[in-house]
């Protein structure tokens, strides 16, 4: 924990305060009680803390308490690239972030045709976490793709499928609906592997004809309008966090 002559330090009931954690009463009765820790090991009134460096838990929970950090959710619109600026011209992340004053980066991409939840921040340690396939966050997709669907089709999804680059195959697979010569179909699966969706379908003879991510581990894109963004709230980024401790 960072010493009384570290000009960081701030008492670590303000810290909370600051973070949207409560009122710096109910803080302090936070920490009396023995639901707070720092770096580890369980805290207590009148420690100082730097909220720039120390990790802070509340319940289990991780509390960003750094000012700097920014986390974002947008929902890629389709025909969008995912560079934050593109060489050749075309519409990419930074036309949709004018109101962000952070310099923020995409988290993983989506293909221009695909469209749907994208993660921005500027928080490098979290952002190789949630990129890793190491760690395995899932991410979810709605898929239109070409039907009918035989049960066949989700078996071999499942079972996995031989790729060029490997074997590659979906964590869950939900047939939702049949629209004539149509299906839609929401996919699981943490692969990372670029336009893995795409190529899995079109090597069981069913090409995506639109592809829309809709959760990345636990964070949904829910009702949120095409090229706007969202800040994320601290439950949210602390269950990002949660996803990635393994």
């Amino acid at each position: 924990m960072p010493s009384d002559d570290n000009s960081g330090a701030q008492r670590l009931q303000k810290v909370l305060a600051a973070a949207g954690i409560g009122s710096r009463r109910a803080c302090e009765d936070l920490i009396f009680r023995r639901r707070v820790t720092v770096d580890g090991r369980v805290a207590q009134l009148g420690d100082k803390v730097d909220p720039q460096v120390s990790v802070i838990h509340v319940d289990g929970e991780r509390i960003v308490t750094d000012s700097r950090l920014v986390y974002l959710a947008m929902n890629k619109p389709r025909g969008v690239v995912s560079t934050m600026a593109d060489e050749k011209g075309r519409t990419a992340l930074a036309d949709f972030l004018d109101r962000v004053d952070e310099r923020v980066y995409h988290v993983g991409r989506l293909d221009a045709d695909s469209e749907g939840l994208l993660l921005l921040t500027n928080d490098g340690t979290l952002a190789h976490r949630l990129m890793h396939p190491s760690y395995g966050v899932p991410k979810t997709y709605l898929c239109e793709v070409a039907g009918p669907l035989p049960r066949v089709v989700g078996r071999r999804l499942l079972a996995g499928v031989e790729l060029a680059d490997g074997v590659a195959k979906v964590d869950k697979y939900t047939l939702l609906d049949t629209l004539g010569r149509t299906a839609q179909v929401e996919v699981v699966l943490h692969e990372g592997r670029n336009h893995i969706v795409r190529r899995l379908f079109d090597e069981v003879g069913h090409p995506v004809s639109r592809l829309i991510r809709t959760a990345i581990g636990p964070i949904r894109l829910g009702d949120l309008r095409p090229g706007r963004t969202r800040r994320l709230g601290n439950p949210e980024v602390s269950a990002l966090f949660a996803a990635t401790d393994g």
